[in-house]
């Protein structure tokens, strides 16, 4: 079970679908919704405002939301924040992609299916159009994404959603072997789920 304070009497709230990692934690109004992903070591911090994460999203490995006092950060449904992403009072668009280590900011705006490309800088107040590239430091608007790319964004959260399936099942603590053992299993997904984004558009 995920590490979950109250404050203030407020409890995070869990949905029994969702998988929330043991070495995440959540503190206060933390609300986290169907099928979601919450990777370990991530902070989701609701000691100052709200923090919702819709259906079927996730947030990864060592990402922290949090926001200003009477302020809310909300990732809505499908939304992806890859790993290590920083969210502070933003609005997270249905089915956009955070990329990993980018820093979203107060007041940001991130329409339907937009990107933030990895270590970007979205500052303050800055709205991005939905199915749009945002990228840089600070992040600016450059383009409108491809179909494909977007294909691509789909497929990668629905393996989250399936990730959070697999772990509520077979994810436990273990102890580590000490070999490896003759004809060593692999975990069950492979290269035919998911690819890389440079090596997607090589082939679409």
């Amino acid at each position: 079970m995920a590490r979950v304070y109250e404050i203030d009497s407020v409890v995070p709230v869990i949905d029994p679908t969702a998988f929330v990692h043991p070495d995440a934690v959540l503190v206060g109004d933390v609300i986290i919704g169907p099928h979601c992903y919450i990777g370990p070591l991530a902070s989701l911090r609701g000691d100052f405002g709200r923090i919702t994460v819709g259906a079927g999203a996730n947030v990864q490995d060592g990402c922290v939301v949090h926001c200003f006092p009477g302020t809310d950060t909300v990732v809505e449904e499908d939304g992806h924040i890859g790993h290590g992403a920083i969210l502070h009072g933003c609005r997270v668009g249905r089915g956009v992609l955070v990329g990993m280590n980018a820093v979203v900011m107060d007041g940001v705006d991130l329409g339907a299916y937009a990107f933030v490309a990895a270590n970007s800088f979205v500052k303050a107040g800055t709205v991005v159009p939905e199915k749009h590239l945002a990228a840089g430091s600070p992040a600016k608007v450059t383009r409108e994404l491809s179909d494909a790319e977007l294909a691509w964004k789909a497929n990668g959260t629905k393996v989250y959603q399936d990730l959070a399936a697999r772990s509520l099942v077979s994810l436990r603590p273990a102890t580590a072997l000490t070999a490896v053992e003759p004809d060593r299993r692999r975990v069950s997904t492979d290269a035919s789920v998911a690819e890389p984004l440079h090596t997607y558009r090589e082939k679409h």
